[in-house]
């Protein structure tokens, strides 16, 4: 690698991690390309959260606490780690689409700072739906531990999709304008596979061939139905903004668990 493309990459970890954690890092220089490579990092700054959240729960596996805290530790792990910002914008998303109101007047709900009814509801739905798929009885340790270091990369993957130029964003200013339509097709290609590689070894280092099918083609249907969601954002705000790339990441992220707590 050359001390250009090392520095790039360097640099694109450092803003992810900044941007999109809360983990203590030095402060960030935003120049012109910082965006592009943050979200081009983001995937991996997934992996990150989801081997820390991964680490988490398999302290409480280990000390003999059960799966169902385990699930919880791990997942309440990823939220305080990112600060819940990808579950506010699932929770923002779901009130503006809620509201059925024109794109403009839903646009208007989702940058309110409270949140309503129906952002309050699928929050929790998303959270029990993590913590009950983490908690299956079908899931041994190693089984948790793997789809909580994988479900955060290939959730954020989703994310990436979203940022590629063939999607405008939905108003102008806003965190999620600074995104959108700066990753280039192939740049998502590569990041796809090579997540797609990464989840699939996790599955089958935790539960062998099975485990790599599973969270292979897991991946796989996670993304197609994150595809379709960002074609119905498209139709009904006319774009994407910050909040609907949290629902893209908590949805994928969702999908995946689900997958491997109904085939592993």
């Amino acid at each position: 690698m050359s001390r250009g493309l090392f520095a790039a990459v360097a640099e694109g970890v450092h803003a992810g991690v900044s941007f999109f954690t809360w983990l203590p890092v030095p402060p960030v220089t935003v120049g012109p390309h910082t965006p592009r490579r943050a979200i081009a990092a983001l995937p991996w700054v997934g992996l990150l959260l989801g081997a820390l959240a991964g680490a988490a729960a398999w302290v409480v596996l280990a000390a003999g606490a059960g799966t169902l805290l385990a699930a919880a530790v791990g997942v309440a792990a990823l939220a305080g780690l990112t600060g819940a910002l990808h579950l506010d914008g699932v929770a923002d998303t779901a009130d503006a689409l809620g509201s059925r109101k024109p794109a403009t007047d839903a646009l208007v709900i989702m940058r309110q700072s409270d949140i309503g009814p129906m952002g309050v509801a699928t929050l929790v739905f998303v959270l029990l739906l993590d913590v009950a798929a983490l908690a299956s009885p079908r899931l041994d340790a190693a089984g948790v531990v793997a789809a909580l270091v994988a479900a955060p990369l290939v959730g954020r993957v989703s994310a990436l999709l979203g940022t590629t130029r063939w999607f405008a964003p939905a108003r102008d200013g806003g965190f999620g304008q600074l995104f959108a339509q700066v990753t280039a097709p192939v740049t998502f290609l590569v990041t796809a596979a090579a997540a797609l590689a990464v989840a699939g070894g996790a599955g089958w280092l935790a539960g062998g061939v099975r485990g790599l099918v599973v969270l292979g083609v897991g991946s796989l249907l996670a993304w197609l139905v994150a595809a379709g969601w960002i074609r119905h954002l498209l139709r009904r705000l006319g774009g994407l903004t910050g909040d609907t790339f949290g629902s893209l990441i908590e949805i994928t992220q969702a999908l995946v668990l689900l997958a491997v707590a109904l085939a592993w």
